[in-house]
């Protein structure tokens, strides 16, 4: 049964993160650690990048096919997000056991700043000539490496791909729009989640191989049913899905995500 509740989310939350530029570490990490009883340790986070790398090529390939994609904003980001990424790593090492309290409070401050910052892009008035399938505006280039680099870190520190962050950065310091912002994001995280997985493979010292080893059928189901949940719902997301409703599913993903770790917290300081 727990195994069953496992592969059943995973397909899941990979479906309904891959069209909103996601990769799901975000419950990823929670499914893993409330429903197989995993501790939130390096082992977890290695095994839920694992999982979000999955979901960004199955969910970023399809939308470089379908042209969802901007080359010179990712390649920009990619400077300080796999900086980022090496820097969160050496963070994770530094907590040990402090990890789990800090977690759960980095995840709140992340997921109210990408809530406030979605918010009030999707309520600012578009301009005439705005491309919402393309790029509106220059690159900012150091604010735009900067949030990326935030994204890298937290990527690490927090087993996710960062999508909550690339997506709205990328907006805003690239001028992208929805579909091509999400596209992007999923490029950036194909790069640098792998960087991160490797990090943490090589410099926990907390018996992470021992542990992966004890939990085998991992490797091969899970990924799997990450990547086909990606992919049909990326191709469900960009068939059915409208310009204008794609940002309110991801303020609406983030905005359970952020209640449930506020309960987490409180329950932990009660």
């Amino acid at each position: 049964m727990e195994a069953m509740l496992v592969m059943t989310g995973v397909f899941f939350i990979a479906f309904v993160f891959a069209p909103v530029g996601m990769g799901g570490g975000m419950l990823f990490v929670p499914l893993l650690h409330y429903g197989a009883g995993w501790p939130i340790d390096g082992t977890l986070l290695a095994v839920s990048l694992c999982l979000t790398w999955a979901v960004s090529i199955g969910s970023g390939l399809r939308h470089r096919r379908e042209g969802f994609y901007h080359d010179a904003s990712t390649k920009s980001a990619l400077y300080g997000a796999l900086f980022g990424a090496l820097i969160g790593v050496g963070i994770v090492n530094a907590l040990g056991d402090g990890l789990d309290s800090v977690f759960k409070l980095l995840s709140i401050v992340m997921l109210v700043w990408a809530l406030v910052k979605t918010y009030n892009k999707q309520r600012s008035p578009t301009t005439a000539d705005e491309d919402e399938d393309g790029q509106s505006g220059e690159i900012h280039h150091f604010a735009l490496r900067a949030g990326a680099a935030i994204g890298g870190t937290l990527s690490s520190v927090l087993g996710i791909g960062a999508g909550v962050i690339y997506v709205p950065v990328l907006q805003q310091q690239a001028g992208l729009g929805p579909r091509t912002s999400i596209g992007s994001s999923l490029s950036i995280m194909m790069f640098v989640v792998p960087v991160a997985i490797l990090a943490l493979l090589t410099t926990t010292p907390n018996g992470l191989f021992t542990e992966l080893t004890n939990q085998p059928w991992w490797l091969f189901t899970l990924p799997v049913l990450a990547v086909v949940g990606a992919i049909s719902g990326a191709k469900f997301g960009i068939e059915r899905i409208s310009k204008e409703n794609i940002m309110n599913i991801f303020m609406a993903l983030v905005a359970v995500v952020l209640v449930r770790y506020v309960l987490d917290v409180l329950s932990l300081t009660s």
